[in-house]
């Protein structure tokens, strides 16, 4: 069809699609979805090969978290019955990490719930982070921490730490219905302090929380503005015990008619398949690593993932490799002008004017339903619920929705 040529155009020479344009995208049929993927596929491959990076997740202190995301199932008020820890020592997390890069995995995504970290935290992280690097060459690691400070992110840059993952999860005009205890726009100071500090951005969205067509494509244009180098696009997992348990509005279609949407308007940005796609996309997982170029290996912050083993049989399978440590994610022309998606002049996936782009289960490094603030957060309330013709309700699978039991804050083998 003429949309998806001229997108795959754009693409391939790093331009912003127009709204509508995106809109399109998210409203094109079932029976299209094949075309669809087909299309974003070679802006895809263009841009990062058939290459899929591995990322990792250790929740360094789970539960008991201030914030009140309404997704989230270490939220004030949450009943869920999740892991309730505190912060784990530096050798403790290094450890967890070390099952992960066993696994594949490039980069481990250190994450705690809370509001935001102490200058107390920022330290206990910082050890954290030189034991997993002085342990673990060419590793890199990512910190999500919530709300950071003035000076935060310089001092986890000083410490080793490469990104800084905080997500704005759902458009600004909608924010406000999902969380009370911060604002949208706290959210967007935090990436912006990582980013001036010179660590690498990751910010991203949650998608089926009843949010429209026009509040995904609000939150991805914002994103772009933010520059940041990854974007998890995470699937809500309905966790009961939180307010959204009940939201099951996704089908395998739409959450890849949801990536492709991403791709095309991050064309050459690691776009990273977070929290949820064993509970969405499920046999169809295979298709969306011809969208997305990341993914996490093994269980999130809270609850369970695919077997770490079967990601690497699904990936193999599909046709695509293992990003390597000695691989660089992104394109030459991103890598060497420090990062971002579009704003830096001769760099990012658009026009140098049209700006740049911007996890669920746990929320943070972009895996949805952890918590805190340094997660992900619902897009919407069941009142801006997507309109029938762009995603029909999907069948509840609360059998495929297990509690974490293992790995970090037990005694027992992560899934890695």
């Amino acid at each position: 069809m003429d949309l998806l040529n001229t997108l795959v155009d754009k693409g391939l020479r790093r331009e912003l699609p127009t709204r509508e344009e995106a809109l399109a995208v998210l409203a094109t049929s079932d029976d299209d979805v094949m075309d669809v993927v087909a299309a974003a596929g070679k802006v895809r491959r263009r841009w990062f090969g058939r290459r899929v990076k591995l990322n990792y997740l250790v929740n360094l202190k789970s539960g008991l978290c201030p914030e009140d995301c309404s997704y989230c199932s270490q939220r004030l008020g949450s009943t869920a019955g999740i892991l309730k820890y505190t912060w784990l020592k530096p050798d403790e997390a290094s450890q967890a990490a070390a099952a992960g890069l066993a696994g594949g995995a490039k980069r481990v995504c250190l994450v705690a719930s809370g509001r935001g970290p102490t200058d107390r935290d920022v330290d206990r992280v910082s050890d954290t982070i030189k034991a997993i690097k002085e342990q673990n060459e060419g590793v890199e690691v990512c910190a999500c921490l919530g709300l950071l400070s003035d000076g935060q992110a310089e001092r986890l840059r000083e410490a080793g730490a490469d990104a800084y993952n905080h997500n704005l999860n759902t458009s600004e005009s909608t924010y406000g219905d999902i969380t009370t205890t911060h604002t949208y726009a706290d959210r967007v100071d935090t990436v912006t302090k990582a980013h001036a500090a010179g660590l690498s951005a990751c910010s991203g969205l949650i998608a089926g929380m009843g949010e429209t067509d026009e509040d995904l494509v609000d939150v991805v244009y914002s994103l772009r503005e933010l520059d940041p180098d990854s974007v998890p696009v995470n699937f809500l997992i309905p966790v009961e015990g939180t307010p959204l348990a009940k939201e099951w509005n996704l089908t395998p279609q739409r959450c890849l008619r949801i990536l492709a949407m991403v791709r095309f308007v991050c064309p050459d940005v690691e776009v990273r398949i977070a929290g949820g796609r064993e509970v969405h996309l499920r046999t169809m997982q295979p298709l969306a690593l011809h969208l997305a170029n990341s993914i996490f290996l093994g269980d999130y912050l809270t609850t369970e993932g695919q077997a770490g083993k079967a990601d690497l049989e699904m990936i193999a399978d599909a046709g695509f490799e293992v990003e390597g440590a000695e691989q660089v994610t992104l394109p030459e022309h991103r890598a060497t002008a420090g990062g971002g998606c579009g704003s830096h002049a001769g760099g990012g996936c658009a026009s140098e004017e049209s700006a740049g782009c911007g996890a669920h289960e746990g929320s943070g490094c972009g895996s949805h339903e952890g918590g805190g603030v340094c997660g992900s957060a619902p897009a919407a309330t069941a009142a801006s619920a997507a309109p029938a013709a762009a995603a029909s309700a999907g069948e509840a699978r609360t059998d495929l929705v297990a509690v974490r039991r293992r790995g970090a804050g037990t005694d027992l083998a992560p899934n890695a």
